[in-house]
């Protein structure tokens, strides 16, 4: 008799767990969103406004208040949002009382193109649309821009990670070969710097130039520096 009364306890506790449980499910799939909070991380000037992410968050279902949870598919909210062409990544996640939260990674611009209508080239060497919220303050590049959009995003990004370029370079002009021109903040010559090849020792040299003419105690008034030749500089007064 106490085995028949311990196997019906047994039952009755499983069946009232597994109750519990439903009940729990139940109410937890039927809780509604509560708040939603945007991280933006790795750039600290979004380039997309935080209504623009709302909206591609809960596309088409409402207010907030009024989504259940469990209806929302975080893989897609995700995807929606890396196809915006300021994002780069993105990750959404939802907590168990209903709040969605974001981080989002926008694209970061390395040179701003001058055209009709103009653009950003971004780290992957992409075109990015500009903001209305953000100017960056990037080289600008002009010339035939898409035909060379590796090659500057070489040559850019070599200039953003230089201590001593970056404040310094102002413009970068491409021509349909590929051969560059770059404009200096300062700076009245022009720098001819040829095709991205070997631009990291090209740098190198008229780093070398450029510091020995600030210890001339006069210093000469060139109209264009040339970098093109191997290990040389040549400067037209």
């Amino acid at each position: 008799m106490k085995g028949y009364w311990f196997i019906v306890k047994i039952i009755f506790i499983g069946s009232l767990v597994l109750f519990l449980m439903g009940f729990a499910q139940k109410r937890n799939s039927e809780r509604k969103c509560q708040e939603l909070t945007v991280q933006f991380v790795g750039n600290p000037q979004p380039f997309i406004a935080l209504d623009s992410v709302n909206k591609l968050l809960i596309q088409n279902k409402g207010p907030l208040a009024s989504i259940p949870k469990e209806t929302l598919v975080l893989k897609e909210m995700e995807a929606r949002l890396v196809q915006h062409p300021m994002v780069y990544q993105a990750q959404v996640f939802i907590s168990i009382d209903g709040k969605i939260g974001a981080k989002i990674q926008t694209k970061k611009p390395i040179g701003r193109v001058l055209s009709s209508p103009g653009f950003y080239i971004d780290e992957q060497g992409q075109p990015m649309p500009l903001s209305n919220l953000y100017t960056a303050r990037v080289p600008v590049v002009t010339g035939e821009v898409l035909l060379h959009l590796e090659a500057l995003k070489k040559l850019l990004l070599i200039i953003r990670q230089d201590e001593f370029l970056e404040p310094m370079i102002t413009e970068v002009a491409v021509d349909v070969q590929g051969n560059c021109q770059i404009k200096l903040r300062q700076e009245e010559y022009k720098l001819l710097l040829g095709p991205v090849s070997d631009v990291t020792e090209k740098f190198r040299n008229f780093k070398a130039f450029y510091q020995n003419m600030l210890k001339e105690q006069e210093q000469k008034q060139f109209k264009k520096v040339d970098l093109r030749f191997n290990n040389q500089v040549v400067a037209t007064e």
